[in-house]
């Protein structure tokens, strides 16, 4: 059986594609003897093992199941391309393979990519033989180094506290592609809803010469934009104005054609590159019209004042770990969150598949994206972290449900940034960065505390304590009642600002609370607090939630959260997505005060 066929990049989907994923050879290096040994040549006989891709060896649904550290492992399968493919440029595409990889086609060296998290992807056709190739990939994840970003991966080998089981090499789909040597090689679209516009960059490699670009665009099976272009040079930028003086499609009247939670507006896009009238190249692609910004203290989504409502989801499956088992569980997630009264989601100390925002932006679903964290800080790991970024937001621009970046989160990575100015110089260029790449976003600079320079004040408190708890759960509103009280407030012992900077006006956002431990009939996993059934939880859950609604300050949240996670027992759903209670209840209780927008 073959896992995960749908196509794996839902922003630019050509037809001409073939799904590696399946059953792959497989071995541990733990001696790292592999490449001295040539374990890349048809000849080999290391591969002891089989796995089942796009699975990562310490999951169930690999075949495998390993927890041991194992920091080499060896993939090797064959391939032969369609008949139809022939005179094309073959390339093979990686969704994600953690943490560093060296890919070799028919014993050939192709090419090399460090980061864990983000696409990659070699031009394999002049390696092919006969149209048929043998990939070997070797894959390095050091287990317990701590400059790595490794997000919520346990640098110790059994799970514990808030770390869980690792994840080692393959974990999103690969596969292959065909396309013309003269292609497009880059589609950007950047909305503009104050003028009704969606700007078009795109770039076109190979011979440029009498090359016409075709631009469709239709918003519910209606042609709104008709276009062909003459292509002269390799970049090319162009605007369209799709509202046309036409009140009824713009925010004035309910969300027009705009992109929301509650009325997520897609338009469909179709390019086409010819040559003298001959296709070269073809794309379906889509994009969102929204804005989102700050001001007055709040968030604004297409320039009115939006209250959201997030939920902490960590992306974990029981059987597969990082990795979904299939499209559907991305659904599940979105319809399960948007049920409870949720709008969107924080997607913690993990970039998430591109399939998981491509269901975000057709179901209506706020994304805050998140890159994995390094725990310790020196110059590699400000390095390492960097170019993931720019990768993540070169591969997500397009998705209108990502409304914010999150590059570092409570200080991990940068431990003494309180006070540090050489930590606190890197929270400052994350910040920047971000932003240099994608203005049209938040950024938060340090979400939890020790802030520097920030779109949001993102503050994470679970000093509620349980019901018993009153004096505790007074101090804990009184925390949260205003502005002066919130940035005063020191939740895990550490100032809201790290030193030298303050609040300059910002929106105020809790971003982590809650927590509530209950897994029914057993009492192993841990919580920030605990109940015993059901009803009890219910209770817990609309206690803290008041506290929060009787806030004269903050304009959103994030609860935590989503799903259990192994020994984690504190989410809304247990780890294998069954309600704990009744999720209309919670519902309710999301809905006592602001039911959406302010």
């Amino acid at each position: 059986m073959n896992f995960r066929q749908e196509y794996p990049r839902p922003q630019l989907v050509r037809k001409d594609w073939l799904n590696l994923n399946g059953v792959w050879a497989f071995a541990f290096d733990d001696e790292n003897i592999g490449t001295e040994e040539k374990w890349f040549k048809q000849t080999s006989n290391a591969f002891n093992k089989e796995i089942k891709v796009p699975f990562a060896y310490q999951t169930k649904l690999s075949g495998i199941e390993d927890l041991t550290f194992h920091d080499v492992v060896w993939y090797k399968r064959e391939f032969e391309i369609p008949a139809s493919w022939k005179g094309q440029r073959v390339i093979l595409h990686f969704g994600a393979v953690d943490y560093r990889a060296w890919v070799y086609v028919n014993e050939q060296f192709v090419g090399f990519h460090e980061g864990g998290h983000t696409a990659f992807s070699f031009d394999v056709t002049d390696y092919l033989i006969e149209g048929k190739g043998t990939i070997v990939i070797k894959v390095e994840d050091p287990s317990t180094d701590e400059t790595i970003p490794r997000g919520k991966q346990s640098w110790i080998e059994k799970s514990e506290g808030i770390w869980y089981t690792r994840t080692t090499g393959i974990w999103q789909t690969v596969w292959l592609e065909a396309i013309n040597s003269t292609h497009i090689s880059k589609l950007k679209f950047t909305p503009d809803v104050d003028q009704g516009e969606i700007g078009v960059e795109f770039e076109v490699s190979g011979n440029l010469t009498k090359l016409v670009v075709q631009f469709e665009i239709k918003f519910n099976g209606e042609r709104v934009v008709s276009d062909t272009i003459s292509i002269n040079e390799k970049y090319f930028k162009r605007s369209f104005n799709l509202y046309k003086h036409k009140i009824f499609r713009t925010s004035f009247h309910r969300d027009g054609w705009n992109w929301t939670p509650e009325n997520p507006n897609l338009f469909d896009v179709k390019v086409k590159l010819k040559e003298d009238g001959t296709l070269l190249d073809e794309i379906s692609s889509y994009f969102g019209m929204r804005k989102i910004h700050i001001e007055n203290g709040m968030v604004y989504l297409n320039n009115r004042p939006y209250y959201q409502k997030l939920v902490l989801d960590q992306g974990y499956w029981p059987e597969s770990l990082l990795t979904a088992s299939t499209d559907e569980d991305f659904i599940m997630d979105i319809q399960l969150s948007k049920s409870m009264g949720f709008n969107g989601c924080r997607k913690h100390q993990k970039v998430e598949d591109p399939r998981f925002l491509y269901w975000a932006d057709q179901l209506g679903y706020l994304v805050w994206g998140e890159c994995a964290s390094s725990p310790s800080f020196n110059e590699d790991a400000v390095a390492r972290l960097t170019r993931e970024w720019i990768e993540i937001i070169e591969r997500d621009y397009n998705h209108p449900s990502v409304v914010a970046w999150v590059p570092l989160n409570e200080s991990w990575g940068i431990p003494n940034v309180r006070d540090n100015r050489q930590q606190q110089h890197h929270s400052l260029g994350m910040y920047h960065l971000i932003h240099s790449i994608d203005p049209t976003r938040l950024v938060i600079s340090n979400d939890g505390w020790e802030l520097t320079k920030t779109d949001i004040c993102a503050i994470h408190n679970y000093n509620h304590g349980s019901k018993s708890e009153t004096e505790k759960y007074e101090k804990y509103k009184e925390d949260l009642e205003t502005k002066e009280s919130i940035l005063s407030s020191k939740p895990a012992k550490r100032g809201i600002y790290a030193d030298g900077f303050e609040h300059v006006g910002e929106p105020i956002l809790l971003t982590e609370f809650g927590g509530i431990g209950f897994k029914a009939g057993d009492d192993s996993g841990w919580g920030y607090t605990s109940v015993q059934n059901n009803e009890e939880f219910l209770d817990d859950y609309k206690r803290i939630m008041k506290a929060i609604y009787s806030s004269k300050i903050l304009y959103g949240y994030c609860y935590t959260q989503l799903t259990d996670v192994e020994q984690e027992i504190n989410g809304l759903l247990t780890y294998d997505r069954k309600p704990k209670c009744d999720l209309e209840k919670i519902k309710e209780i999301n809905n006592m005060w602001h039911p959406g927008t302010i």
